[in-house]
């Protein structure tokens, strides 16, 4: 039974935990500053019948602190490096500000709604990270629950409606049109050389992931793969699927680029999706003039020759291939650093239509985009995207090489359209002389798409 006793105009009641301390005595919780005795005898039965059932939750248990349930927490996840490194910077800069000091079992389901709509009204958060914070913090809660820190999450659930209706906002996007991507590519050309044309072209024809192409070895590369494959079950299957009569050109996607400990590592592309793209024929020639052209064994080698993961590519090639870049004068022998001028001279060229201010990752978008004006199979779509079909249409399908044929054939077909619109006076332009005759082979590929027209 709980005990009841005054103190000075309030009452407080004691009951039992139901443990003992290491000296075998019982251990009691309280609270006090009840107006009458009946309100704090009734709380103390209430406090006794959740110990009972298993729902009671002491003072003590709940009183660690934010800072440090969340201090070994991200180490309880399965998750990736990369996973676990944003957890970490989630706890750090938004979830131990806010909630450090406070102990895990007094967080309120008021005080929860006060914090997500603060986060909401931040200009520097963007709405799919402030929903990334607010579902760390959800996770966190749920697992002080398991812990016996708190008997319930304060955190409101989906199914409960609450407040106005507000639509997601969503990325404004336009069509990925073949002349923009072009022209992204003749501006990587200027900028990078032959690995920027190739690069461009190899992500808006592939769908790749950047950080997959950044990771791209030449072994996993037409035209080597699969017969440089070193898995042999691997290669065997990719020589008789890919390799036979009529061949069908492919990349092998097996890595990404991330960081891990601070340098640099070949990581399992994202959600481990390993698959076989198949290119059509005219990036399958670029490729092999590319690889003719370099002995390093990444696919795009950096400017300077190295892993282009390390060079912000975002920043450093991205905002300058699609955002336009003035003509750049070269360094005089003998100038010094700040006193005008450039290591390289750079041509200049205009800012991309639709691309300006845009990130590199719609071209994956815009890919998908293509593929689905094409009429391909769901199955084919999504696992060429790297997308896993979930139920028991996902069980059931396969990708056949008919469906590899038939979306290699509506991209060459796509780009020798594109090709019979360019002039005669398609001319490439590059700040040094380029190991192979673009202007060129883009002849070939022009009488290519004039036989197709007839």
């Amino acid at each position: 039974m709980p005990y009841v006793e005054n103190r000075g105009s309030k009452w407080r009641v004691r009951w039992s935990t139901g443990k003992k301390d290491a000296n075998g005595r019982w251990i009691y919780d309280q609270k006090g500053g009840f107006d009458d005795e009946g309100a704090a005898f009734d709380f103390g039965l209430d406090r006794e019948s959740d110990v009972r059932n298993g729902r009671y939750i002491s003072r003590s248990d709940g009183a660690i602190l934010m800072k440090d349930y969340c201090k070994e927490w991200p180490d309880t996840q399965d998750v990736g490096h990369l996973r676990k490194r944003n957890l970490r910077a989630i706890i750090r800069l938004y979830i131990i500000p806010q909630w450090g000091e406070t102990p895990v079992g007094d967080i309120k389901p008021t005080a929860w709604r006060s914090w997500k709509i603060w986060l909401c009204e931040q200009p520097n958060i963007g709405h799919r990270y402030g929903q990334e914070i607010l579902n760390v913090f959800s996770m966190i809660m749920d697992d002080a629950v398991d812990d016996d820190l708190r008997s319930a999450s304060p955190v409101q659930r989906k199914n409960r409606h609450r407040g106005k209706y507000k639509k997601k906002p969503r990325e404004k996007k336009s069509e990925m049109l073949i002349e923009d991507v072009h022209q992204l590519a003749l501006n990587a050309l200027c900028y990078w050389g032959l690995p920027g044309y190739v690069f461009v072209l190899t992500m808006a024809f592939t769908g790749m992931r950047p950080a997959e192409l950044y990771a791209l070895r030449r072994e996993y590369s037409h035209p080597a793969w699969p017969a440089s494959d070193p898995d042999e079950e691997q290669r065997k299957e990719g020589l008789e699927r890919y390799a036979s009569v009529p061949a069908m050109p492919a990349i092998r996607v097996l890595h990404q680029h991330q960081w891990k400990d601070g340098s640099l590592s070949l990581e399992p592309p994202k959600y481990e999706s390993y698959r076989t793209l198949v290119i059509p024929q005219f990036l399958a020639e670029l490729l092999e003039l590319l690889h003719a052209s370099h002995d390093s064994e990444w696919t795009f080698p950096a400017i300077n020759g190295g892993e282009l993961a390390k060079a912000n590519f975002s920043y450093f090639y991205w905002r300058k291939i699609a955002d336009g870049q003035k003509e750049r004068k070269q360094k005089a022998k003998g100038v010094g650093k700040g006193q005008g001028g450039s290591p390289r001279w750079l041509p200049g060229w205009d800012a991309v239509k639709n691309w300006a201010g845009k990130r590199l990752y719609l071209m994956r978008h815009g890919h998908k985009e293509w593929i689905d004006e094409d009429g391909h199979s769901r199955i084919a779509t999504e696992t060429r995207m790297g997308h896993e079909l979930a139920g028991v249409e996902g069980l059931y399908a396969n990708v056949t090489t008919k469906m590899e044929r038939a979306v290699m054939d509506t991209l060459q077909d796509r780009w020798l359209r594109f090709v019979a619109t360019l002039d005669g006076g398609w001319v490439e332009l590059s700040p040094s002389p380029l190991p192979v005759d673009l202007e060129e082979w883009m002849k070939v590929q022009a009488k290519a798409a004039a036989h197709r027209e007839q």
